[in-house]
């Protein structure tokens, strides 16, 4: 039995929680294609019959312009320092960038083995992707270099075979069942986030947060209450949408995934509130489960 810790960074938007979805097999992170979807340190385990290997998917990378941004920021530079093994994404289907080398200059500070990922081969040429790799070996002494995609799942276990090789640990950290550390209302939030960002447009951005008010296990099914929070009502508006047809939408897609996470019939009820400047109060922050790395 091998094992260890690894840490997924990157610049927002890389794919860090598409990796970690298809790795795992299951939804543990959301997705999104606006950046700096993911806020918490997410663990999903991978196992097999020979190894069990803790992915720690972390918030993007990137310059705060609120308390939440540090926060975030404060989460993915613990998780550098705190894991076995560094895996740090980039986007191949893009020009290398100052966001790139901020966090390769991270890096440097820290004795850890890097493996690097370049992602979205899927969009790019093969000629393209060598050049890319060419690049890329000039500023860091990267252990491997493997070029995949997340989306498609090309290469992935190409990904976790590398990986192996550098597990310090044989002791297994979780049973073979357990595929996140993550309560269940985190996921149920989570998901219901997912679809007000991937349904409403650039209007709504990362002023949005999501909290479970209530959950209660009938029979054969769930009642989850769940609020949407927001810091304007201009934002408030646009997720009710004309005549309620937004929320509703919502609703719609975030109980199809909640009933496939639960593997039960979900009723769900979801209420937008307006708290001003939240994403910037301590008070709110902690209320909302963003406290461990608060200053």
């Amino acid at each position: 039995m091998k094992s260890g810790f690894v840490s997924l960074v990157g610049r927002p938007n890389v794919g860090k929680s598409t990796l970690l979805n298809n790795i795992i097999g299951k939804k543990v992170a959301i997705t999104s294609n606006k950046p700096q979807t993911t806020r918490n340190i997410i663990e999903g385990i991978y196992n097999d019959n020979d190894t069990q290997i803790v992915f720690v998917d972390t918030p993007g990378i990137h310059k705060p312009k609120y308390k939440l941004g540090k926060y975030l920021n404060r989460q993915a530079y613990y998780s550098i320092s705190d894991v076995d093994i560094i895996v740090l994404l980039v986007d191949g289907s893009e020009e290398l960038g100052k966001g790139d080398l901020y966090i390769i200059d991270k890096l440097k500070e820290i004795d850890k083995p890097v493996i690097l990922v370049i992602n979205k081969i899927d969009k790019v040429k093969k000629e393209e992707i060598l050049l890319k790799i060419a690049e890329y070996k000039d500023l860091y002494p990267f252990k491997e270099i493997v070029p995949l995609s997340a989306l498609k799942k090309d290469n992935i276990k190409t990904l976790v075979d590398v990986l192996k090789k550098y597990l310090p640990d044989n002791i297994k950290y979780f049973d073979d069942n357990i595929y996140t550390n993550k309560q269940i209302e985190f996921l149920i939030a989570e998901i219901v986030r997912e679809k007000v960002f991937n349904l409403t447009n650039e209007e709504v951005p990362h002023s949005v947060t999501c909290v479970v008010e209530r959950i209660k296990k009938e029979k054969n099914n769930y009642s989850i209450n769940v609020s949407i929070i927001v810091d304007r009502d201009s934002l408030k508006k646009i997720i009710i949408g004309k005549q309620g047809n937004m929320i509703k939408e919502i609703g719609i897609e975030a109980r199809k995934d909640l009933e496939d996470l639960l593997e039960n019939k979900v009723y769900l009820d979801l209420f937008v509130k307006t708290i001003k400047d939240w994403r910037d109060k301590e008070k709110y922050l902690q209320e909302f489960g963003f406290k461990d790395f608060l200053e």
